[in-house]
């Protein structure tokens, strides 16, 4: 994938840098707060910078920059899948800012994953979506993605966690 690709109104689709984490962050906190979880984001701009761009990143990000601002971000990593033998991405976080939704912001950043998993020969491209999340469900599905209706995900987390692990 090349260092940027120009989008609609001037803006601009990369890789995201350092100066980008304030607002990473707080695009961030802008999605837990349309998911009616305002509150559980924990993470800081230096638990990002460590993940994002840390020695061994395992994490990636992706960000849509107009007129200067963060308005959009993808955030993913690779999994693993034992079936077909090759790698995917998980998107954890796709966000457009309200203000700059209907310009193909999102679609861009699923087309620019989309383009990695086949330049790389990855042989998947998951993400959730809460089921009450209509509008972003109707979009996956008018870009071909397709739910996964047999699988519930699971998740283990606070004292259950800990319990298990101790």
């Amino acid at each position: 994938m090349s260092e940027h690709t120009d989008l609609p109104d001037g803006a601009i689709l990369r890789r995201a840098e350092r100066r980008d984490l304030p607002e990473i962050l707080q695009r961030i906190v802008d999605l837990a707060e349309y998911e009616r979880e305002p509150d559980a984001v924990e993470t800081t701009v230096e638990d990002l910078d460590a993940a994002l761009f840390g020695p061994n990143p395992a994490v990636f990000a992706h960000v849509v920059e107009s007129d200067g601002r963060i308005v959009g971000i993808a955030v993913w990593f690779l999994n693993f899948s034992t079936w077909t033998g090759k790698h995917g991405i998980y998107l954890e976080d796709l966000y457009v800012d309200p203000a700059s939704r209907g310009r193909g912001y999102g679609a861009a950043l699923l087309r620019a994953l989309a383009r990695l998993c086949v330049e790389r020969g990855y042989a998947r491209f998951e993400w959730a979506v809460l089921d009450w999340n209509a509008p972003s469900i109707a979009f996956y599905e008018s870009l071909g993605a397709v739910p996964m209706d047999d699988w519930t995900v699971y998740r283990l987390a606070g004292p259950a966690l800990k319990s298990l692990g101790s």
